[in-house]
């Protein structure tokens, strides 16, 4: 394994879904490249490349070469030479991984420099929905959408997962989509409310449902628990906010995007200046003005960890319920652990709650995914590098292999498709035979960030705790995916003046956000706060968003 030198900058919590104010911001280094407009024959560019390839068929080139990927360091996972991930795909495929590494602190910021200067490596992964527009106009990635037919198992599985119309959903304003996304055969939230189980049953009855039933428990909750703050977020209220949102039909957090929502008269608005965010605002309002919820949590820096001050007042039983995902539930029930002590405490994931709107979640979601610098295009390995990143990215296999690692050397896989790791190797992170020596993930590279992409049920399941598999089932079964947001790709002008008007008014909503949660600014002034709003150019940014929203229902129906 080569790798080129780390880039001295440190972490920012990165947005999950959308095309976000900061995507807007780098279109203006995006266009700094340019396209060659040269005639790509990739048919001629086989050099490695497998005659016979297909889906559900092991890759490995005729001859090795080298793929360049850009890899973002997560402070608690640094990447070891000893890792043996590479060496196994290596030996698996014959395609030798070279990593440009990058901090997790200011990786998308970072990633958009590399890539306007030309220096990105080949594979530019964790990429999400979106985030491809600002670099379309410059030639900088390649238009992915023209050579998905060499993409066997990308295929297969975006047919047999259903996920063909999400696929349409990709395109930019030219018709072509820039980026392949992570492929999930379930979607469900990844991030929801982790709660002390057996607290919320013995204090309040039931696990709550609801925003309204939520509410009601946490005051039983501080009733018994006098110091304690029960709710918290831990993600500057990137979480709390995205997950929530869903109960009022609205966006927050995480989930805010481009801000656009379809209102009453089928344009497009902005969320912020609606009836629903509103309400959702004065809820957490109430929450915290009532001592429900832990302020610091909503503003506290978050360098990736998010929810670890949590897990501390957890263990402390001074919170009971939090932002989290199935691997912080883990976290806070280890915390718990050590102070309660184990088999004294129950902590699961449960289904975002249902608010005035009904019982919604998100969108049916793709997860990262990756784009390619468009000098790939060049090389007489574009074949050959499609047919692997197909393989990596989308083939049963090979996703089994970058979350287990050797199949019979670090797990075994039995008829009915259980999984288990053999004796001698541990999975930590996901509290599976913890201790036992050699941790697949931080030891050998195995279960990173590329395990995550794309996913079928049984493999979700596999490392996922029992909790967590109910969790699945409950999600599916009670909650309502959300229609999905209407594409409005934009022209290479329109995205500049989007990038200019966009960020000061995200500014502005965040900091009004917090303020009229905290109690810092009365809801008297919500009607001037929409006025700054407009002041800071909304209708022309709306006026954008609808124009390319038009343009794009006309171009595809």
């Amino acid at each position: 394994m080569n790798t080129s030198r780390h880039f001295p900058f440190a972490p920012t919590r990165r947005s999950f879904v959308g095309l976000s104010a900061a995507a807007f911001a780098t279109v203006a280094l995006a266009a700094c490249g340019s396209d060659s407009g040269e005639e790509v024959d990739v048919e001629s560019q086989n050099v490695g490349a497998m005659d016979d390839y297909a889906a559900d068929t092991q890759f490995k080139a005729t001859e090795p070469i080298q793929v360049s990927m850009l890899w973002t360091d997560w402070p608690e996972v640094p990447v070891e030479d000893t890792w043996r991930l590479f060496d196994h795909i290596k030996e698996l495929t014959n395609v030798e991984i070279t990593l440009t590494h990058i901090p997790f602190s200011d990786a998308t910021e970072k990633r958009s420099l590399l890539i306007s200067a030309g220096d990105a490596p080949t594979l530019i992964p964790l990429v999400y929905t979106g985030e491809d527009a600002p670099f379309v106009s410059s030639g900088a990635v390649v238009p992915m959408s023209d050579y998905v037919d060499k993409m066997p198992n990308f295929q297969k599985y975006v047919e047999e997962w259903d996920l063909a119309d999400m696929i349409d959903n990709l395109k930019q304003e030219d018709g072509k989509y820039y980026m392949v996304p992570g492929l999930q055969e379930v979607s469900v939230p990844v991030f929801s409310l982790v709660i002390r189980k057996d607290v919320f049953e013995e204090v309040t009855g039931a696990v709550p449902n609801t925003w309204d039933e939520l509410h009601e428990g946490l005051k039983l909750i501080k009733e018994k628990y006098p110091d304690s703050t029960p709710l918290a977020d831990g993600f500057e209220g990137g979480a709390l906010f995205n997950f929530a949102s869903h109960a009022w039909l609205t966006k927050g957090g995480w989930g805010f995007g481009d801000g656009s929502i379809e209102g009453p008269d089928g344009k497009l608005t902005y969320v912020a200046i609606t009836d629903e965010y509103k309400t959702m605002i004065e809820l957490f309002r109430t929450l915290v003005e009532d001592g429900l919820l832990d302020r610091e949590s909503l503003t506290a820096s978050n360098d990736g960890s998010g929810a670890a001050s949590v897990a501390e007042k957890f263990a402390a039983e001074t919170c009971f319920a939090a932002s989290g995902s199935s691997g912080t539930a883990i976290e806070f029930s280890q915390a718990l652990n050590e102070t309660v002590g184990e088999g004294n405490h129950s902590v699961t994931l449960i289904p975002p709650p249902a608010g005035p709107a009904g019982e919604h979640v998100e969108p049916r979601n793709f997860w990262h995914g990756f784009m390619l610098n468009s000098q790939i295009t060049k090389s007489e390995h574009f074949l050959a590098t499609l047919q692997f990143l197909d393989w990596l990215y989308y083939n049963p296999d090979a996703r089994e292999m970058l979350r287990w690692g050797e199949k019979d050397v670090n797990y075994t896989k039995a008829e009915d498709g259980a999984i288990e790791l053999m004796d001698g190797f541990s999975l930590d992170s996901f509290n599976i035979n913890t201790g036992a020596g050699t941790d697949i993930n931080v030891d050998l590279g195995f279960s990173t960030f590329p395990a995550e992409s794309t996913e079928s049920r049984e493999l979700k399941e596999s490392y996922s705790t029992p909790e967590f598999v109910e969790y699945i089932d409950n999600v599916l079964s009670t909650r309502t995916p959300r229609d999905p947001y209407p594409p409005k790709p934009m022209d290479e002008t329109e995205l500049e003046q989007a990038s200019l008007l966009a960020t000061p008014i995200k500014d502005s909503v965040d900091t009004a956000t917090l303020q009229f949660i905290m109690g810092e600014r009365d809801m008297s002034e919500w009607d001037a706060f929409k006025g700054e709003l407009e002041a800071a150019g909304l209708p022309r940014y709306l006026e954008l968003l609808n124009k390319a929203r038009d343009r794009f229902v006309e171009a595809n129906g």
